[in-house]
């Protein structure tokens, strides 16, 4: 292997490429990775030398604190690649935000802009064979934090690793999707860590919506952990409703994640002159939109699934379908976030990260 610095960044670079084992047409999400990985270590109170080498398995003691007390956080972005070979990301400053936000709250080190950025170009850009171009073709982006210092005691660790792995994807989700509104347990409570990225939020979820899954649906809806009565977010996205021509969709608090997509939809509604509401979503408003015929939508968004139709959910053990939409939300504001993240059209909010 031939290692070599670039912006501050050693790279090693592999011999050989995996990419000519890989079917692109048939691909389960994030099962297949790519050539290289991105990694910077925390120790003696900084960030230290970052590195840029070939996709590996990585030696950690098993008594690193991430496996004691779960200081680990991540994020999920995507890289897209249009027809004339050049490469961009989807709001990656709001990612990056999110992770230190997601870090502080965890009581782990903030992640520097410049490291942040220069990693995500040297790794695209040695890895940009694996970014196919046309729409519904992605590289899906994963930065993470694990707390690695070989301690048990209860307390914040005092050495980390930050890294970058790619994986090639296709649509996350793609037929409608089933939910269930949750009436017994809960994702996240006031004052807790809902608002962060953390690793342990989404192994809360697992029992629960395998429960869910028993039962037909692929994903839960969120309620507020006090008293389940309103709407907050699924397991990998936030929601929006469209009662009659209102879309109505929950406000960030500590219990939900502040979505990237979930932001992006947003401003398109505002462009495309939807009347928006952003408050607080009662389950009892929602059954009763459905009986009335006025519940025209429910959607989610996130960076994985873009746009995702919800087609039916069950609430104390009633099911409610909801039926097909001509002109649907749903499906204009997809195909104007795949035309903006794929180079097809103008980029007015200034959304896309071109790799250079």
């Amino acid at each position: 292997m031939l290692s070599t610095k670039t912006n501050e960044i050693v790279v090693v670079k592999t011999e050989t490429s995996k990419i000519e084992g890989i079917d692109f047409n048939n691909l389960t999400f994030g099962r297949t990775f790519t050539d290289y990985m991105f990694y910077c270590d925390f120790e003696n109170g900084e960030w230290q030398q970052p590195t840029v080498a070939p996709y590996q398995p990585m030696t950690i003691e098993p008594s690193a604190r991430v496996f004691h007390y779960g200081q680990a956080v991540f994020e999920g972005m995507k890289a897209y690649k249009d027809d004339n070979e050049k490469v961009f990301l989807f709001r990656p400053k709001e990612n990056f935000k999110r992770i230190n936000k997601s870090a502080a709250r965890l009581a782990m080190p903030e992640f520097p802009e410049d490291y942040f950025f220069n990693g995500l170009q040297t790794l695209l850009n040695l890895d940009s064979a694996w970014i196919k171009p046309g729409i519904g073709n992605s590289l899906y982006v994963r930065p993470f934090v694990i707390a690695t210092e070989p301690a048990i005691s209860a307390s914040p660790a005092a050495s980390y690793r930050f890294m970058i792995i790619c994986s090639p994807a296709k649509a996350y989700y793609t037929e409608p999707v089933r939910v269930l509104f949750a009436e017994k347990y809960s994702r996240s409570a006031d004052g807790g860590v809902g608002f962060a990225k953390a690793a342990g939020n989404y192994a809360a979820q697992f029992y629960p919506t395998s429960l869910a899954q028993k039962k037909g649906f692929q994903q839960i809806i969120w309620t507020d952990a006090s008293t389940h009565d309103y709407l907050e977010e699924a397991g990998t996205m936030n929601i929006f409703f469209r009662i009659n021509d209102k879309l109505v969709t929950a406000p960030n608090n500590d219990r939900i994640l502040d979505g990237i997509t979930r932001k992006s939809v947003i401003q398109l509604a505002n462009d495309n002159n939807i009347d928006i509401e952003v408050r607080r979503v009662s389950v009892n408003e929602i059954k009763e939109a459905s009986r009335n015929g006025s519940l025209k939508e429910i959607f989610g968004a996130g960076t994985a699934a873009v746009i995702s139709p919800i087609s039916a959910f069950e609430h104390s053990e009633e099911v409610f379908e909801i039926p097909t939409t001509k002109d649907s939300y749903a499906s204009l504001f997809k195909t104007q976030l795949l035309n903006i993240q794929h180079n097809l059209t103008d980029d007015k909010h200034n959304w896309r990260y071109e790799i250079k």
